[in-house]
């Protein structure tokens, strides 16, 4: 028996253990597809994008989509915690709370309560360490470089504005080390 593209091997289906393709009860329309999950013929925007086939879209809507995910992660990993950790840093829950008692249960940066993310080296992978969220997005934004942190610290020291008297109960506001003098005209 020859293989056609455009019908499945029946035979091959049976021996890998996936169940004959089930057919929609009613013609599938133009921007419309069937899936046989959820029994229902949904909208092509209701399915994920994808490059791996041909019609340019997954075989399972975006909720069937993320409740296989879901079922996956809990299967392999026994949740998706567990799973984004083990798939993104290498290390497992078990490793994570390890790595935050020996932190002391704080942020490894402020030193504030319940940190919950895993701070990594982009360039390396390695992990370094557990933040609080606000630690982990100010190293996010400064690009993890100690070079533009060093220059932030520089700027926050060298620009404390500060309240100068110019004439009685008239205040204005100045940097005594950055920028010109206020003017007297002002």
């Amino acid at each position: 028996m020859s293989y056609s593209p455009d019908r499945p091997d029946k035979a091959s289906r049976r021996k890998r253990g996936i169940a004959a393709q089930r057919k929609s009860p009613t013609p599938v329309g133009a921007g419309l597809k069937w899936r046989p999950d959820c029994e229902q013929i949904k909208p092509l925007e209701d399915f994920p994008t994808t490059t791996a086939s041909a019609g340019g879209r997954h075989s399972y809507c975006k909720p069937c989509h993320n409740a296989r995910g879901k079922e996956t992660a809990q299967r392999l990993y026994g949740g998706t915690r567990e799973c984004h950790l083990r798939r993104r840093y290498g290390v497992g829950e078990k490793e994570f709370q390890e790595l935050l008692a020996e932190q002391g249960g704080v942020c490894a940066i402020c030193g504030g309560a319940d940190p919950q993310h895993l701070d990594h080296d982009h360039r390396t992978g390695w992990v370094r360490g557990i933040l609080c969220f606000n630690c982990n997005g100010g190293l996010g934004q400064f690009r993890d470089s100690p070079m533009r942190l060093a220059r932030a610290i520089t700027y926050l020291r060298g620009t404390t504005w500060q309240r100068a008297l110019i004439h009685p109960g008239v205040y204005q506001m100045c940097s005594p080390t950055r920028g010109r003098p206020p003017s007297r005209r002002s």
